[in-house]
């Protein structure tokens, strides 16, 4: 089993930000993931929160060994010509570190607030499917032209090309068995989603059949969820192995609201364990 911690984004200064993910980073875990939002999402008022890919760009100056990423970016908030330069600048800045998420956003309140159209559910799993396709097609450094749902691109071409070729590794977040899964089974590397390994059986099973169908290996497709460090020590052990027997490969570890201190007794007493 592998292990990423969600460094916990929001309502903290940049110096505790950056001092998160350097500890992530010795105590070994693979990823620091943070989130593509630009307000808190829970607790009382205003409070810091930083812009996902401008983070993820500071991070990567300041760190050597983790790979870094957003679980996951909102199509919604930028272009995808200009999320895929944005990207390359960060897997460039990391000496490829980067692991490239996207989802469909689902954070309505956030884009009315300001003022960030938020289309129905359809067009946006519309413009996932299209900025998956520009997305990868503009890092192979080749000219693209490109008609899909929600966008045009005509003889487009970005440079340099990333360090990890031919793209990050994509990730795709969510469950959703009509547009989601047949999204992950044509572009994932990785593939994300919340629940148990109980519940997410039957997504499982489909996700491998629809690679099938696309002619990829579903052992492919890394199988990546999450889990809690606040629980007991027991509970975590006893989580991992459900994970590890129901077949899943990486768990995003939970910032916990005990600290850091939580932080490193989980990750030196029982994830070697996993390891």
């Amino acid at each position: 089993m592998r292990f990423g911690i969600d460094v916990a984004q929001q309502r903290v200064t940049w110096d505790e930000l950056l001092g998160r993910v350097r500890l992530a980073e010795e105590l070994g875990f693979e990823g620091a993931w943070g989130f593509d939002h630009f307000q808190p999402m829970y607790g009382d008022g205003p409070g810091e929160c930083f812009e996902g890919m401008t983070t993820l760009a500071g991070l990567a100056a300041a760190t050597s060994t983790i790979r870094l990423g957003l679980l996951v970016t909102g199509v919604t908030y930028r272009h995808p010509s200009v999320f895929a330069t944005e990207a390359v600048t960060v897997d460039h800045i990391s000496h490829g570190r980067l692991d490239l998420s996207l989802g469909a956003a689902w954070f309505d309140a956030e884009h009315d607030s300001l003022g960030i159209p938020f289309p129905s559910t359809g067009e946006r799993f519309d413009r996932l499917e299209d900025a998956l396709e520009v997305t990868t097609r503009l890092m192979s450094g080749e000219q693209v032209s490109y008609e899909g749902h929600t966008m045009s691109l005509r003889d487009a071409q970005v440079r340099p090309t990333p360090v990890q070729r031919p793209h990050p590794p994509i990730w795709i977040g969510g469950s959703g068995p009509k547009r989601t899964l047949p999204l992950v089974a044509r572009f994932a590397d990785a593939w994300h989603t919340w629940g148990t390994p109980d519940s997410l059986v039957e997504a499982n099973r489909r996700v491998s059949q629809l690679a099938e169908e696309a002619g990829r290996d579903p052992a492919s497709i890394l199988r990546a969820s999450s889990l809690s460090l606040s629980d007991d020590d027991d509970t975590i052990r006893a989580n991992v192995s459900a994970w590890v027997e129901a077949g899943w490969d990486y768990l995003v570890c939970g910032w916990p609201e005990e600290g850091a201190g939580r932080v490193e007794h989980v990750a030196t007493e029982i994830l070697p364990e996993f390891a």
